[in-house]
């Protein structure tokens, strides 16, 4: 999961900076999710706070904790916090 993660971050990322501020999340993540994910409190998400916070959003919606999402993780409770 890490590594397709990074490659999302890496494709959020256009100006290859290392960070991503609430505009290149916009979609990924909401307003009140990045400021949650941001613990520095500086306005941006490092790859290690961006896979951080996919990685809560994950096993938030992996009630079964088997590392995999199927159709009954997807459903919209635990669906909408991946």
């Amino acid at each position: 999961m890490k590594g397709v993660a990074s490659k999302v971050f890496d494709k959020l990322d256009p100006d290859h900076d290392g960070t991503l501020d609430v505009r290149e999340v916009r979609g990924a993540i909401d307003r009140p999710g990045t400021a949650a994910a941001d613990p520095d409190h500086d306005g941006t998400l490092t790859k290690d706070e961006y896979l951080a916070v996919v990685e809560q959003r994950f096993k938030a919606a992996d009630p079964d904790n088997d590392g995999t999402l199927d159709a009954r993780s997807s459903e919209p409770e635990q669906g909408r916090r991946c």
